[in-house]
């Protein structure tokens, strides 16, 4: 419902974009105001919030979106490209929480404010002569940042962490309702591909949160030999969909990697948590109904 009034107030404000900016900012604010009324507090808050994001783009955006459709359709993307870690998914349980509770009993005793500040430096620091950090199953990385952040070098404490974050115990879907979203775009005939720098174990992991059949085709940085934002990754997500990179969207929750990256190699690109927020936003935003 929240979103059928959105597109009614939109196509209220459709005839000032013109008038500029700062009349803009008071059409918008009335037709909030009107869908308050309509639909009541809860439903006002997620549309007033959808129309703030409208206002903060502008019209140039919209413009944007109203030219792609005159281009495309009225679905403007032919794809969706979307980051692993951090958009689709998350971990269950903060890493320096897993690495110090797995770690005690192989005496590691640095406090979960120490192991995050070790496994950062660790992270930042170049990965030997090679540009990649994981290379088929990432082990030989993941042994250095475990036992730089832990002090432990211990094998079998390695392989128990290794193995954990294989697992659906270790992570979640950050949307619970994206299952329905890619049934919806599928439908639409809309293209989903994963584009992810990780190792190889992301597909069983896909697997394992009985998610991978939702998309047609997956990236991984291990396989495709380029982590973003080398634009490599996104041209290949995008041959493997049978696209061009314009006729897709990127959706990522770093600025650098997702949003740079994509629009390098040609695509659009959105930022989870600041564009968009959920996975039928982003599916609305192309022309989609959920």
């Amino acid at each position: 419902m929240a979103a059928a009034l959105l597109r009614s107030a939109a196509d209220r404000l459709r005839p000032a974009l013109a008038a500029g900016a700062r009349g803009e900012r008071r059409l918008l604010a009335t037709a909030a105001a009107e869908v308050t009324v309509d639909a009541g507090a809860a439903a006002a808050a997620a549309v007033a919030a959808a129309v703030a994001r409208w206002e903060i783009m502008g019209a140039g955006a919209r413009e944007y979106y109203d030219y792609r459709r005159a281009i495309y359709g009225d679905i403007t993307h032919k794809a969706i490209l979307v980051d692993a870690a951090g958009t689709l998914l998350a971990p269950t349980e903060p890493m320096a929480q897993v690495y110090r509770t797995i770690g005690q009993k192989y005496g590691v005793d640095y406090s979960e404010d120490e192991i995050l500040m070790r496994y950062r430096r660790a992270y930042a620091q170049p990965w030997g002569k090679s540009r990649l950090r994981y290379v088929n199953d990432g082990r030989p990385f993941w042994q250095y940042i475990v036992s730089s952040s832990t002090g432990c070098s211990d094998l079998q404490y390695f392989e128990e962490l290794y193995q954990y974050y294989t697992t659906e115990k270790a992570w979640h879907l950050c949307d619970p309702d994206a299952g329905r979203v890619f049934q919806a775009l599928r439908r639409a005939g809309v293209k989903t591909a994963v584009v992810s720098n990780f190792d190889t174990r992301l597909r069983p992991l896909l697997q394992a949160l009985k998610c991978d059949h939702w998309f047609d085709a997956v990236a991984i940085s291990a396989e495709v030999a380029a982590e973003k934002p080398n634009p490599t990754i996104f041209l290949k997500a995008c041959e493997l969909l049978g696209v061009k990179p314009e006729e897709a969207v990127h959706i990522g929750d770093d600025r650098r990697n997702d949003l740079w990256g994509a629009r390098d190699a040609g695509c659009d690109a959105w930022l989870w948590g600041s564009d968009v927020y959920s996975f039928k936003e982003v599916a609305e935003r192309i022309g989609v109904e959920v």
